[in-house]
């Protein structure tokens, strides 16, 4: 193609607002220089006390203002990608590259085979050659249920996948799919595709249930002996099947057309040798998939994240295959988004605001993160290669490996690639695949591939890429949101720190904004402290803030003021309720005064020795009462834990802290105006986090359902806020 012919296969558009953010921003920072000052200027000359929570009250403001920095320096030139498939199309025809897709899944018992089945199936009835489609299931959990699972998959695709082409269904989880879709007229298959569907879970469903393959299916497949040989999940060979070969003529749906090729791999383990999580599944699929299939994209889900768009293949190969831009981009990253949402989002779990506003800032400085699901990698990149200005990556002739082993050889020849000893005096997760140490091996890994030199692209396409499963109790919320601040403080401290590793090789911006997640944890310390301490010198008399009379008042109120409301204006455009945003705020202190400061504890712990790299596996499955509870948005409490006892002691201690301000405004009529003065704005924070923790108060004090707070967590959240409150009165 000529130069003077080029027309681009994605544009590159600024997001509107940009002036507007960068206005109200720039008097926020006047605000905060403003608070500076007063702290300066009206440093408390009285006692110890006075002194040193003043002292403390300042710290914690400046953390709270370079910590607004972070998140904001990257959100004034935001950007969209639009990728044009319709000129992917008339370009390359059929001349479209292969793509492996990788699933990964854990546990059968807290990852349903029914709902990983849903998964594999959506991947594989994407609107995309089949026979350039290759589909790599990574089962952890070493489980036969699942095989058999997939071994179900395999049977139903061949009536699946000419549904979904022929009705083009979306999204193309069978179970997603029939949940939301009414029965269309004049279509007989409906009927007959979703009864097929529905024997087939009840297949699998029994299956899980009773913890034992039908006698009959065991001998109808040789996979099953593998697990003859199994130990148990953590004790086994490698277990590699290849259940669908599409380069087999006989492999073909009920209308002849082929399908694409499907692969189950329990990856060998052995108690001696740690196996890496999720990072060494992924790097294990990387080395199997080049020797069966080699296709130059990859991309990798979690096994609750099923396709909702059958463009998303198109969509990102706009990015890889244009012909001026496409070869400087490592990975195109999709929103992460949820069919599970309650109206008002009560957990928060959206992340509205982040991925349509500050992931896009990312985008225009670099690229965005990887988030460990819905991301499309170039092989290469992913593999370890740096980015070579002058290169040209031609994506159809990568993809032109031929195999031309029986299946039955490709999988003895490959289990050795997925052993427990081949990675030993490799550079696999180090330089090559998926990045060892991190609970947080995603973050890391798209970092050190920005670091060699490569770009990526942030897709956000009208309709979504992608649909999981969002935790529905706020324990769920809670530990998981430990597991990722704790890696992302990890990462923070190690060698992968963003202001070291990417000086030089990554936008200073771009790096900043990465510290932004990094030091989610960092935050707990001045949230506990704004939380605690004005409730308690409210009670001592102690005056952290200037008077509603002074002038000085106005920074104060003006900072918070607009900042809250520019954070509302925000979550409103991007598609929220009000509830909504109440919840999401509500959800940011919980995180910030339990996930932040047990992943800061843990990290120290780490640090020290005491304590071991873990991986938490978040449940995808939930009984009826607490589903009910949930859509009724119902904050689940239900079980004690340590974050619940901080959380009501918190919450009591400021509904103390507000009824001993109006027992002395009320009972001293006289002096009433003068405390209002004096400590308005202590008043007011004290009054907020009351009405922030009015869930708490229901769960402690009034709900009788099983989701309430226990008696245990009660007891000891009065009796430590009582405590609290009587020493801060000596």
């Amino acid at each position: 193609m000529a130069e003077n012919e080029y027309v681009p296969l994605f544009e590159t558009r600024q997001v509107k607002g940009r002036i507007l953010f960068r206005c109200i921003a720039a008097s926020i920072l006047l605000g905060i220089c403003l608070i500076v000052m007063y702290r300066i200027r009206y440093f408390s000359i009285g006692g110890k006390a006075e002194r040193w929570t003043w002292i403390g009250l300042f710290l914690s403001e400046l953390w709270f203002s370079f910590y607004w920095l972070l998140t904001t320096v990257c959100r004034g030139n935001a950007v969209i990608r639009i990728p044009f498939i319709h000129r992917l199309s008339q370009r390359f025809g059929k001349e479209l590259p292969g793509i492996d897709i990788f699933v990964c899944t854990a546990d059968p018992l807290l990852e349903p085979p029914s709902m990983v089945v849903n998964t594999v199936l959506s991947m594989m009835a994407y609107d995309y050659p089949p026979e350039k489609l290759s589909v790599y299931l990574s089962d952890d959990g070493g489980s036969n249920l699942t095989f058999y699972a997939m071994l179900e998959a395999a049977n139903f695709s061949k009536t699946w996948l000419p549904f979904c082409k022929k009705f083009k269904v979306e999204p193309m989880s069978p179970e997603a799919y029939f949940r939301t879709a009414s029965e269309p007229l004049n279509v007989e298959e409906w009927p007959s595709v979703k009864r097929l569907y529905e024997e087939m879970k009840m297949r699998i469903e029994t299956t899980t249930k009773l913890n034992q393959i039908p006698q009959h299916v065991y001998k109808q497949h040789k996979g099953f002996r593998e697990w003859n040989f199994v130990t148990s999940k953590h004790d086994h060979q490698t277990i590699l099947q290849i259940l669908i070969d599409g380069r087999d003529t006989n492999a073909v749906d009920i209308e002849g057309n082929p399908l694409p090729t499907l692969v189950y791999l329990a990856r060998e383990k052995r108690p001696q040798y740690h196996h890496h999580f999720k990072a060494g599944a992924m790097n294990a699929l990387i080395r199997i998939s080049s020797r069966i299939s080699n296709a130059p994209i990859i991309l990798n889900v979690d096994c609750d994240m099923y396709s909702n768009n059958s463009e998303s293949i198109k969509y990102s190969l706009c990015i890889f295959m244009d012909e001026e831009k496409g070869d400087e981009f490592g990975y195109v990253q999709f929103p992460q988004s949820f069919d599970n949402l309650t109206k008002n989002d009560i957990y928060g779990c959206s992340f509205r605001v982040i991925q349509k506003l500050e992931v896009k800032g990312l985008d225009a400085n670099g690229g965005p993160c990887f988030i460990g699901t819905g991301c499309f990698h170039r092989r290469e990149a992913l593999c370890g290669k740096k980015y070579e200005k002058n290169f040209r990556f031609d994506l159809k002739k990568l993809n032109n490996t031929k195999v031309n082993e029986r299946a039955s050889l490709l999988e003895e020849i490959c289990k050795v690639l997925a052993s427990c000893t081949f990675e030993h005096n490799t550079t696999w997760g180090k330089e090559m695949g998926l990045i060892y140490g991190f609970p947080v091996e995603d973050i890391v890994t798209g970092l050190s591939v920005q670091c060699r030199g490569w770009k990526s692209v942030f897709l956000d396409p009208e309709r979504d890429g992608f649909f999981g499963v969002a935790p529905i109790t706020l324990l769920q919320l809670l530990v998981q949101h430990k597991r990722w601040t704790e890696g992302h403080l990890q990462v923070f401290l190690s060698k992968y720190c963003p202001l070291l590793y990417g000086y030089k090789k990554i936008p200073l911006k771009l790096r900043l904004a990465y510290c932004a997640y990094n030091l989610w944890a960092a935050n707990c310390l001045a949230t506990l402290y704004y939380v605690v301490v004005p409730c308690l010198c409210l009670l001592k008399g102690i005056k952290l803030f200037p008077k509603i009379s002074s002038p000085w008042v106005l920074p104060f109120a003006y900072v918070a003021f607009s900042h809250h409301a520019y954070s509302l204006g925000e979550f409103l455009w991007c598609g929220g309720t009000f509830l909504g945003w109440c919840n999401d705020q509500r959800m940011w202190l919980f995180k910030r005064t339990t996930s932040y400061l047990f992943a800061s504890l843990e990290t120290i712990l780490k640090l020290l020795g005491y304590s071991q790299l873990a991986f938490v596996i978040t449940t995808k499955v939930a009984d009826e009462d607490v589903s009910k509870r949930y859509d009724q948005e119902m904050i689940e409490f239900g079980v004690a834990s340590p974050m619940f006892n901080i959380l009501a002691t918190l919450a009591i201690l400021n509904l103390l802290g507000s009824f001993g301000t109006m027992k002395k405004v009320t009972m001293h009529a006289d002096k009433g105006f003068k405390v209002l003065d004096q400590f308005g704005l202590q008043i007011l924070l004290c009054l907020v986090l009351v009405t922030m923790n009015l869930p708490v108060y229901q769960a402690l004090f009034f709900r009788m359902d099983k989701g309430k707070m226990p008696s245990s967590v009660t007891y000891k959240s009065i009796i430590f806020a009582l405590l609290a409150c009587t020493l801060s009165v000596y």
